[in-house]
């Protein structure tokens, strides 16, 4: 899969309504106990396992004990709509609930399919890892706001992106959806903005994460991994009535396999 810097208006508007990937959502499971009380593995010196979050060779980034029984995965577009919505419905339990508990590690690793997807990522990605999931879920959480300003773009100002070299094109999309002044105000100062937009080092490594999500055969997002093994028909983080489809069911399994 490569950085999609073509066909910028349909690209646009598919991240907005969603991303693709979805499997046959009609599987059924045992319902598991979600209530039932997780073991605990300490974190180091009295610690929390939410604060462990580590850079990974592949690109990505993992919060969590790095020795945890149970490794999810996340292949995710920071600018698709599903992946948005999972990360409303799922961080919060996800971090407190599993991640805190030293059993669950939770990587994730960026996919670039959208024009919008690179320059966002680079901003992230410059930021580091303590801050990486908190902005995360900040940009899902405002998705409905910042992707709506695609749709305001002029189509002269479209016609310009187009036109323009991979180099350029992520900057100048991620300056045009607010970004720089997203992240501004959650303390990068413009000169960081700047550096990070405008350095072709930051799109090559971004690039390079890439080969990844082909050698695992991600096609949409997200798609989720628990222990190295691709989670087939997930639709949910949590659906009582249809069991089979809900991430944390599965994620309980594992701990409890």
């Amino acid at each position: 899969m490569k950085p999609v810097f073509v066909g910028i208006a349909s690209a646009l508007a598919l991240a907005v309504a969603g991303c693709g990937g979805e499997g046959d959502l009609n599987q059924a499971a045992a319902t598991i106990d979600l209530n039932a009380a997780l073991p605990q593995i300490a974190a180091p010196n009295n610690g929390d396992w939410t604060q462990t979050v580590q850079a990974t060779p592949e690109g990505g980034f993992r919060m969590g004990n790095p020795d945890a029984p149970v490794k999810l995965l996340e292949y995710a577009s920071i600018s698709c709509g599903h992946c948005a919505q999972f990360s409303q419905e799922a961080s919060e339990e996800l971090k407190n609930t599993y991640v805190r508990s030293g059993q669950v590690s939770w990587e994730y690793r960026p996919v670039l399919l959208f024009p919008t997807d690179p320059g966002i990522t680079m901003l992230l990605r410059c930021q580091g890892p303590q801050s990486f999931f908190a902005l995360t879920e900040q940009l899902y959480a405002t998705h409905s706001e910042w992707s709506a300003r695609t749709g305001t773009i002029p189509e002269s100002q479209l016609a310009a992106l187009q036109a323009m070299p991979p180099q350029q094109q992520a900057p100048a999309l991620a300056r045009a959806l607010g970004m720089d002044q997203f992240f501004r105000q959650r303390g990068m100062p413009q000169a960081q903005v700047d550096q990070c937009l405008n350095n072709p080092e930051n799109l090559n490594s971004l690039a390079e994460t890439q080969r990844k999500v082909q050698e695992d055969g991600v096609t949409g997002t997200p798609t989720f991994f628990i222990n190295g093994q691709v989670q087939e028909n997930v639709g949910y983080w949590n659906h009582p009535q249809t069991p089979g489809l809900s991430l944390e069911n599965r994620l309980r399994a594992a701990i409890g396999s």
